[in-house]
């Protein structure tokens, strides 16, 4: 299975594919305030997915044990999907932690 030769359109889908099912997941299992919150998860998990896809997958299969036990699409497929999925995860801890450092905590009523 190790021995197979992929060609780079066929890595390239595979980085695509698991880019856009990582970032419908993400938009599934939290689900958006609007369109464009949706529109924006979905694009940036899709970027972030092909981008990061690479070492991503790389890292996981060293980390997971299956480097040498699946081919180079399967762990394009499995890095994209997990760069995907956690990119807006990331971004929305962010945002949170960024929020809570300019806004006033609220005062609770004293009897």
């Amino acid at each position: 299975m190790t021995g197979d030769v992929a060609s780079p359109l066929a890595l390239f889908g595979a980085k695509l594919a698991g880019a856009v099912g990582g970032s419908v997941i993400s938009i599934a299992y939290l689900l958006p305030k609007g369109r464009s919150e949706a529109l924006a998860r979905f694009l940036t998990g899709a970027v972030t997915g092909v981008v990061f896809g690479g070492p991503a997958g790389i890292a996981l299969g060293d980390h997971l044990g299956l480097t040498g036990r699946i081919g180079a699409a399967e762990l394009l497929l499995i890095g994209s999907a997990g760069a995907s999925l956690s990119a807006w995860w990331a971004l929305g801890a962010l945002q949170r932690f960024a929020e809570g450092l300019w806004v006033r905590p609220a005062r609770r009523a004293e009897r």
